[in-house]
């Protein structure tokens, strides 16, 4: 399993516009291997925002869903909001719990 992570600061009060710019749409089923997505913002700063999705696949497939799927698309639209990228990439799950 991997998970797809980038933490970024947002430009003051733009947080529902990137959302909207950034997420897919609300009628739309997950691309095949996505198992979930989550958006976060920081409880102290707003403009500070998680998001993340796990992808039960290969990094090859992944990056091919991504492609297939207009990430870079939606990406491009949600960096008008962005101030700065602190991480980004795709990170294997070493080890897991489940409540």
């Amino acid at each position: 399993m991997l998970c797809a992570l980038t933490v970024r600061k947002l430009k003051p009060g733009t947080f529902d516009a990137f959302a909207e710019a950034f997420r897919p749409g609300d009628g739309d089923a997950p691309p095949a291997g996505w198992v979930r997505f989550d958006m976060l913002r920081d409880t102290r700063d707003p403009d500070h925002v998680v998001t993340f999705g796990f992808f039960d696949g290969t990094l090859d497939q992944l990056e091919s869903s991504q492609v297939d799927h207009g990430y870079e698309e939606r990406r491009r639209k949600a960096n008008e909001f962005v101030d700065a990228v602190v991480v980004n990439g795709v990170f294997e799950i070493a080890h897991e719990m489940v409540a």
